[in-house]
């Protein structure tokens, strides 16, 4: 049986084991700390966490001028706060002047499921990819969180990495697993289509390309985790080489993975592309597996937008 971990609490283990080798190591909390997975962070190192009440903006003040003073900042607090109440001060605070602050944001995308739409934030990718400066990371599954959370630990500059809520199957080997900022990972190999996808539709992008392998269609997929800076030269090759492409996103297709793809081939090597995510609507109350099928985030959805991409070829 498939291990199911939700991102969220590989954060809070990372940022513990992070803590206890790095005395810099400051988090901060917007009174989430238990729903964030900080908590653990907060009971071991009291004087190295700050929650600093339902204040997001403020969350995202402190954590600019406690990285002015050297400490390697992560703040964290629901997806649709960090970067929907707080936007101004991440932009002006921390990304124009290119602070060390990590803002790592819990409860991202429609899988939120009951909180419904006012929670569930399918825009975060977009407001933070157009902000200069800052890097941004949406890791796969438990294994690749740890490796990001580490290696975002030791780079200078702003990060934004998205986590989610749900538990979501492993799918990376935690004894051969590597990060590599701005590199995207070939997961399967084809050569009659690229499947593009990040963070939890991972697992749905391989479930399809298996069944593609049994209707004679070879997938390549790659796990873009880093949307900024994005590979281009691995889009690039996958669109000379397979002449088409699929993105799929737990995010808006306006903004998100999608843009960012069709960004890099429309510049260098326009094919057929079709953007799976959420049609630019809002989402609403739901079990997060039966708004992921409302939404179109399946691999079903993901295997009947590569066949139709092949006919157009």
């Amino acid at each position: 049986m498939t291990e199911m971990v939700a991102t969220r609490d590989a954060y809070g283990k990372a940022l513990v084991e992070l803590g206890r080798v790095n005395e810099n190591i400051v988090v901060l909390d917007a009174d989430l700390s238990k729903s964030t997975k900080t908590y653990a962070f907060g009971q071991e190192f009291p004087d190295r966490f700050i929650n600093v009440g339902i204040a997001e903006q403020n969350l995202m003040g402190v954590a600019a001028g406690l990285s002015t003073a050297g400490k390697i900042v992560f703040a964290s607090t629901f997806a649709i706060f960090a970067t929907g109440r707080a936007f101004e001060i991440v932009r002006n605070s921390i990304g124009y002047p290119k602070l060390n602050v990590k803002i790592c944001a819990t409860h991202s995308g429609i899988t939120v499921g009951e909180d419904g739409a006012s929670h569930q934030a399918i825009e975060d990718i977009s407001c933070m990819r157009t902000i200069p400066n800052m890097t941004v990371i949406v890791p796969s599954d438990s294994v690749e969180t740890r490796a990001v959370i580490h290696a975002v630990s030791k780079m200078d500059g702003p990060v934004y990495v998205r986590l989610g809520r749900l538990a979501v199957p492993v799918i990376n080997d935690e004894k051969s697993y590597k990060f590599e900022m701005g590199k995207g990972v070939v997961l399967n190999k084809g050569d009659d289509a690229t499947i593009i996808t990040t963070g939890l539709m991972v697992g749905e992008a391989l479930e399809a390309a298996g069944e593609l392998e049994t209707r004679g269609i070879k997938a390549r997929v790659i796990n873009m985790h880093t949307i900024k800076p994005i590979d281009e030269n691995l889009i690039i090759e996958a669109a000379k080489e397979t002449g088409a492409i699929v993105t799929a996103e737990e995010h808006n297709i306006i903004g998100g993975l999608g843009s960012a793809v069709a960004e890099v081939i429309g510049e260098n090597h326009p094919v057929p592309l079709k953007r799976i995510g959420i049609k630019d609507t809002f989402g609403e109350s739901g079990k997060p597996a039966e708004l992921m099928k409302k939404y179109g985030l399946t691999s079903d959805g993901i295997v009947k937008a590569v066949i139709s991409l092949i006919d157009r070829k």
